[in-house]
């Protein structure tokens, strides 16, 4: 098993997951790159390694995108000639590198401007690659791909509150919005679960659901087709944000996501959906 297979294969994640609808070189293509991106954000996250040694590796990232160095990850040379091959953009691996950098500081967003920034790189960004290798014909799909990544990261937030406090003390929740409806860090911190908060987290749900309104509005007719591992990602994700709303958002006390027969469904539901468009 090639090293960036076996990386996205132990990431158990939702994209991952949703890989399994395309064609074998596509998804093989794709796999390489969500390695990379799964390899940094892990890098980033890493509580073991000190400091400057993660700030070093991230910044070794940029150097190896473009040419071979000794001691570079194995699937490097795979991800530089996957860059060659779709003519795929630095600008948007640099988007990825600088989002997961943020996240080597303590993680506080003052306002969802600050927060949309964030989320377009380590989401939208990485969206807006991976339709390249999906290939689309309408430039729309662009913008599809910047909401669809906003609308996954704001659920993956709803969903990750605990965990996050739990990786450094980390908030994704805009500081304005947590004044707005009279909840404070302190009581994020102590796992406060009330009305404001309940509240607050329905107020970043909708926001998601608008991402996800407009993604589904800006998908061209012409691209469905291709875009169907992205299609099943969406209506997973949007699945998991209608359950946290239906439980009134439990975060403290529960880890939610969707088993293997839900996602495979749901998956199954948007490839049957495309073949009869």
């Amino acid at each position: 098993m090639s090293e960036a297979k076996e990386i996205t294969k132990k990431s158990q994640s939702n994209l991952a997951f949703a890989f399994f609808s395309l064609p074998k070189e596509t998804r093989q293509d794709i796999t390489t790159f969500y390695a990379f991106c799964r390899q940094v954000d892990d890098a980033a996250d890493d509580p073991e390694v000190p400091l400057p040694d993660r700030r070093h590796w991230l910044q070794a990232w940029r150097h190896w995108l473009v040419r071979a160095e000794p001691n570079e990850p194995g699937f490097a040379s795979e991800l530089r000639m996957l860059i060659a091959k779709y003519k795929l953009e630095l600008s948007l691996f640099e988007e990825v590198l600088l989002g997961v950098e943020m996240d080597l500081e303590p993680v506080r967003f003052e306002n969802f401007e600050a927060l949309h920034r964030y989320c377009y790189r380590v989401a939208s960004a990485v969206g807006l690659v991976s339709i390249e290798i999906f290939g689309y014909r309408n430039a729309q799909c662009k913008q599809y791909a910047h909401h669809l990544g906003v609308a996954l990261q704001l659920t993956n937030i709803i969903r990750d509150v605990e965990k996050d406090l739990l990786n450094g003390g980390r908030i994704y929740l805009p500081l304005g919005e947590m004044r707005m409806f009279g909840y404070s860090e302190e009581k994020l911190r102590q796992r406060i679960y009330n009305d404001a908060f309940v509240r607050l987290m329905q107020f970043q749900a909708e926001r998601a659901h608008s991402f996800f309104r407009e993604a589904r509005r800006l998908l061209p007719a012409e691209d469905r087709r291709s875009m169907v591992a992205a299609e099943g990602m969406r209506a997973i994700y949007h699945a998991l944000l209608r359950r946290m709303e239906k439980d009134r958002f439990r975060l403290f006390e529960k880890a939610y996501r969707l088993n293997h027969l839900e996602k495979a469904i749901i998956l199954s539901g948007q490839i049957a959906s495309k073949s009869l468009r």
